[in-house]
């Protein structure tokens, strides 16, 4: 019996060590049959290049068919994936490192049309009435059918002071909208804050996500720990910094995880967690999306509505939660390349399918029936202001410049009625208060 247990283990041992000797000729197999595919593929490749620069209508140089080739590439991988040539490199730091003329806009594609993704508040496009959603059919008589979010950028950035014209298609409109912009050096405050009027509210608009978005909300919040309910406002906020969006939902939430970032490779992978320090756990949260909230705003408002910290209101957001890096190719030129996608805590990822509001409103005013009286009156208020003008003088225009600066920081309640996504807010806090 002794004599059969070793045999059986002696074959048992041989027969692992021939199975070991197997798999590894297979993996040898096939890591020799991918080196040929690579070589057949970068054959057949430089075989193409050859074809096109003998045969091609036009004299086309390697250097000009090799960069079409990537840039071909990249475009075909996902909508913002790109190849930076040395102008567009340029331009990326110039953008990065200093001021520049533009219009103010942050784009995408969506469904392979050039879209508006934002206007950044008080720009020039912003003032001239360019709407999140709006697809550019033409910049000034260039079609973008064809056209990259790079090569539609470098087109619209340039001097200040100078015009272009947008043709814009726009849901609701019978017709393309044609509207010019004149260009001007975008400098955006991020953050700022409001009281709403006779409300214990305390209303915080973030427009983009730069350096300073923790910090300045940090502060806005700790002189007004007494208010009874907090409306951030993030409609039209194209994005911005990861560390700061995780810090700013780090406020609100004490612990868990916030957002988690997932490529092919370890090194790609990450995952931000909350802390206890500074949170604010006892006020109610609202907070205002649309279809240009992207990014950095979708990883905000997806992430407190995961952990039930914040109440999501507005229209859905635009779907954008893929993380690109710049990979040079040399000191002139690089790669826009797509590594990783985030995923919000509850594993639902953002791309293409954006942050559905739990109470959907559409913008407008807040319907109610309008009073012949009030407007009389208003009428007769403002005739009395400008006769106690002649009287006083300077003295009452100073009084009214110092009314008008106390205004800037209060939302009254005619501009509540104005928007009916804020109202709704204002109301579900109310609420919100009322429980708890």
């Amino acid at each position: 019996m002794k004599h059969l247990k070793f045999a059986s283990i002696g074959f048992a041992a041989t027969l692992l060590g021939a199975t070991l000797l197997l798999s590894s000729a297979l993996m040898a197999k096939d890591e020799t049959a991918t080196q040929e595919s690579r070589l057949s593929s970068l054959a057949k490749f430089t075989k193409v290049l050859g074809t096109v620069e003998k045969y091609y209508v036009d004299d086309l140089k390697i250097q000009e068919i090799v960069n079409k080739s990537i840039e071909g590439l990249l475009a075909n991988l996902d909508a913002h994936s790109s190849f930076l040539d040395t102008k567009h490199f340029k331009d990326l730091k110039i953008q990065t490192d200093g001021e520049f003329g533009g219009l103010g806009i942050t784009i995408g594609m969506r469904d392979g049309a050039l879209t508006i993704i934002a206007p950044m508040e008080g720009t020039p496009a912003d003032k001239a009435g360019v709407k999140a959603s709006d697809i550019i059919l033409k910049i000034n008589k260039k079609s973008t059918l064809s056209m990259t979010i790079d090569e539609a950028v470098a087109i619209m950035r340039g001097k200040p002071g100078t015009s272009l014209t947008l043709t814009i298609v726009r849901d609701g409109e019978s017709k393309p909208l044609l509207i010019p912009i004149t260009r001007d050096i975008i400098k955006i405050d991020s953050v700022y804050t409001k009281t709403i009027e006779k409300e214990n509210i305390l209303y915080v608009r973030v427009i983009n996500f730069d350096k300073n978005v923790v910090r300045k909300t940090k502060e806005a919040l700790s002189k007004n720990r007494e208010v009874k309910g907090i409306i951030l406002d993030l409609r039209n906020n194209p994005g911005g910094l990861l560390n700061q969006a995780v810090g700013l939902t780090d406020l609100f939430v004490n612990k868990g995880v916030i957002v988690s970032q997932k490529g092919r490779y370890e090194d790609q992978n990450s995952e931000y967690t909350a802390t206890v320090a500074g949170t604010i756990t006892d006020i109610p949260v609202v907070v205002l999306v649309n279809g240009g909230s992207a990014s950095a705003s979708e990883i905000v408002s997806g992430a407190l509505q995961d952990h039930k910290r914040a109440v999501i209101v507005g229209q859905k957001t635009f779907g954008k939660g893929s993380v690109q890096v710049i990979l040079p190719i040399d000191k002139e030129e690089a790669l826009r390349l797509t590594i990783a996608r985030y995923y919000l805590p509850s594993g639902r990822t953002i791309q293409a399918v954006g942050v559905t509001p739990d109470i959907e409103v559409f913008p407008g005013k807040v319907p109610h029936k309008s009073n012949e009286f009030m407007i009389k009156e208003n009428e007769l208020k403002q005739h009395l202001e400008k006769e106690l003008e002649k009287v006083d003088g300077k003295t009452k225009k100073k009084e009214k410049e110092k009314t008008k600066e106390e205004k800037k920081k209060i939302i009254t309640q005619e501009d509540v009625l104005n928007d009916l996504q804020l109202k709704s807010g204002i109301d579900i806090l109310k609420v919100l208060s009322i429980k708890k």
